[in-house]
């Protein structure tokens, strides 16, 4: 076991459990990236009117949905 600066043990984490946090973290990304595409692709699909009606326009859409948690109308 390894200790730190004072004495204290620290556990050490298992390769597997590591590589279970690596795939469980690419796994995050990877269907945040497929939600992101996915709202893209509908909001392109919508036409200025409906678009303006939620307040937005069609040149905000790649930033609208790159920032989820971000209010476009504050």
């Amino acid at each position: 076991m390894k200790t730190n600066e004072l004495g204290q043990t620290i556990p050490s984490i298992p390769s597997t459990q590591r590589a279970f946090r690596f795939f469980e973290t690419y796994w995050v990304a990877f269907q945040a990236r497929r939600k992101r595409k996915r709202a893209r692709a509908d909001l392109y699909s919508l036409n200025d009117r409906e678009l303006r009606d939620m307040g937005i326009t069609r040149g905000e859409i790649d930033n609208v949905t790159s920032h989820f948690a971000v209010d476009p109308r504050r």
